[in-house]
């Protein structure tokens, strides 16, 4: 089983194509289309309100032909967060869940989970703690409210969930941890409640295979012309699964986006 999560940053732009960004976006979406996951998890959608247009269906369709495909839009700021799930065996069941977080989050469209005969399949685009760190404590609630939710389908059957989980681990998971420290996604809270998500019961794939891998980033800030040249970037980008398919577990490729910058494609493999 073939899974592939990428943070897409704007569906549209990549399906328009009509920037020099949007065309490497595009690039990178076919080349994804060629690999034919299992399944494709995509975040940050930045869909309408409303949901994918029929234009966007369509191309999609064309890129990833009898896929099945699942939305989640933010219903809370109409071109805002959202997540699309494509699917080459249709599941038994699809939902869009809320988990009790505050504010505007659970209207964002920040999760969809399929459900398998034996096991779910996640995806997630969790909150930014944003400028100036406005967002945190929300965040470190969110933190504790998808933890619980992970904890429910585990305990029904396995789960492997994919996203932009906004928080790289540990010092090694980014360039500059230093400098950093106090920045969103690298805050002791936000490290911490990442760590107790692992700690009850999943694991990080990337660091099941490569425990000491150094300078394997996901994410090279898009502002920095010399970001990705120098790859200064954060690991923030993760598939975690149930630690019961840690044995299954084969293989896990950061995929090459070329010049473009922001966010990379994550691939792992299963013996399922």
């Amino acid at each position: 089983m073939k899974l592939i999560s990428w943070n897409i940053d704007s569906l549209n732009a990549a399906l328009e194509h009509k920037s020099a960004r949007g065309e490497l976006t595009w690039q990178t979406l076919n080349a994804i289309a060629q690999l034919q996951p299992d399944v494709f998890a995509i975040q940050e959608t930045k869909a309408k309100a409303t949901g994918l247009t029929k234009k966007q269906r369509m191309k999609l369709e064309e890129l990833f032909p009898g896929y099945y495909q699942y939305a989640n839009s933010s219903t809370g700021r109409s071109g805002y967060a959202g997540t699309l799930m494509l699917a080459r065996v249709e599941p038994a069941q699809v939902t869009f869940p809320t988990i009790g977080a505050p504010g505007e989050m659970d209207r964002e469209g920040r999760i969809i989970t399929l459900e398998y005969p034996d096991l779910y399949i996640s995806t997630v685009y969790t909150p930014n703690s944003g400028s100036e760190l406005k967002r945190l404590a929300d965040r470190q609630v969110w933190d504790d409210a998808y933890r619980a939710y992970l904890l429910r389908l585990d305990s029904k059957k396995p789960v492997i969930a994919s996203g932009d989980y906004n928080v790289a681990h540990q010092e090694i998971d980014l360039k500059n941890p230093k400098s950093n420290h106090h920045s969103a996604g690298f805050t002791d809270e936000e490290r911490d409640k990442f760590g107790q998500l692992l700690a009850a019961g999943f694991i990080d794939t990337f660091r099941a295979l490569h425990p000491d891998q150094s300078g394997v980033y996901t994410w090279w800030a898009q502002i920095s012309k010399t970001a990705k040249i120098n790859n200064s970037g954060w690991r923030i980008d993760y598939y975690l699964a149930s630690q019961r398919l840690q044995a299954n577990l084969q293989d896990f490729q950061v995929l090459d986006t070329g010049e473009r910058r922001d966010h990379a494609p994550i691939c792992v493999e299963w013996d399922l």
